[in-house]
């Protein structure tokens, strides 16, 4: 009985080494082959501009194709579940953006948890959101616009993009920071919130800096603040709105590239000493950051942390605001 146990401890051992070597020389010969970035979002959006420009310089430092494939819907559940359920080899990564943690706070029933379900790879950066009004209503910062929403409890009216949307998250988060009530008016996406706020049929959005500051610019719509713990490069005359009042507000819609759970250490670090470079590279931070873009890498240990952090802020306010989704 003795010696078929040690047989068999041995076999065990001798699978285990020949498991660690062979990912150890996977991860060595890593890529082979076209890599698949998996953009949880329809075409054209900020996430899937990203995405390209990303894969593009991915493709110059690891010598292989990267390829960009849409998997939209669901809040960007159903493209997040595919790379969930990937084989961990490097071969299938992820670009979420703020979203996906605003998504499982919101969805009951999804086929992956965020913080098991994959490996965080690094931060990429975030396109800062604002708050934005209609010129003709009575207020030229944060402060008056709140002073306005509490002697008209529930009469200013609040655009966001739909239900459970980051746009709706924020002005849920910034209703309750600022102690106040305002009608939200849900849309489906920016395109169709725009024709109404310029026509002043909803006076209040939070939406992309790439958006609005065109209309901001050209005086179509006022600019009252700026999501996020920094001013923007370029138009530092705007305040954060925690410099406008309401200290500590950040809501960033971070993007961060992820790749299943169980993909081999050495690959997630080559990966992230490549998107290291890719978001220093001065041509891609002028290319995205004219758009409103700020990039920014991190370790895979300080995305998990932000993860973490960003699913307990919005289950906070998914809760207290009672959000549902469409």
């Amino acid at each position: 009985m003795g010696k078929k146990i040690v047989r068999l401890v041995t076999l065990v051992l001798s699978m285990f080494v020949l498991a660690t070597s062979g990912n150890v020389v996977m991860a060595q010969q890593y890529p082979i082959k076209p890599i698949k970035l998996i953009v949880p979002f329809p075409p054209a959006g900020a996430t899937d501009v990203m995405g390209r420009a990303i894969a593009q310089k991915l493709s110059e430092g690891l010598g292989q194709t990267v390829l960009v494939e849409n998997q939209p819907g669901a809040g960007s559940t159903i493209g997040t579940d595919l790379v969930a359920k990937a084989t961990p080899d490097g071969y299938t990564l992820l670009l979420a953006s703020g979203s996906l943690a605003i998504a499982v706070n919101l969805y009951s029933k999804l086929g992956f948890d965020m913080m098991k379900s994959f490996a965080p790879v690094s931060l990429v950066g975030h396109v800062p959101h604002m708050l934005v009004v209609h010129p003709s209503v009575p207020a030229n910062s944060v402060k008056e616009l709140i002073a306005l929403a509490k002697a008209k409890p529930g009469q200013l009216t609040a655009a966001s993009q739909g239900n459970g949307t980051p746009s709706h998250l924020e002005l849920e988060l910034f209703m309750t920071a600022a102690g106040i009530n305002m009608l939200h008016v849900p849309y489906k996406g920016s395109n169709n919130v725009m024709p109404d706020l310029l026509a002043g049929n909803v006076s209040v959005f939070f939406d992309s800096v790439p958006s609005s500051m065109p209309l901001v610019r050209n005086g179509k719509l006022k600019a009252l603040g700026v999501v996020g713990d920094k001013r923007l490069p370029t138009s530092p005359n705007i305040p954060t709105l925690a410099e406008a009042g309401l200290p500590g507000f950040d809501a960033k819609n971070r993007f961060a590239l992820l790749a299943p759970a169980g993909t081999p250490k050495e690959i997630v670090q080559l990966l992230n000493t490549q998107m290291a470079k890719v978001v220093a590279a001065p041509d891609l931070v002028a290319r995205l950051g004219s758009q409103g873009a700020i990039l920014e890498a991190s370790t895979p240990e300080q995305l998990a942390a932000m993860m973490k952090t960003d699913v307990a802020k919005w289950a906070r306010v998914v809760k207290d605001a009672n959000v549902r989704a469409n």
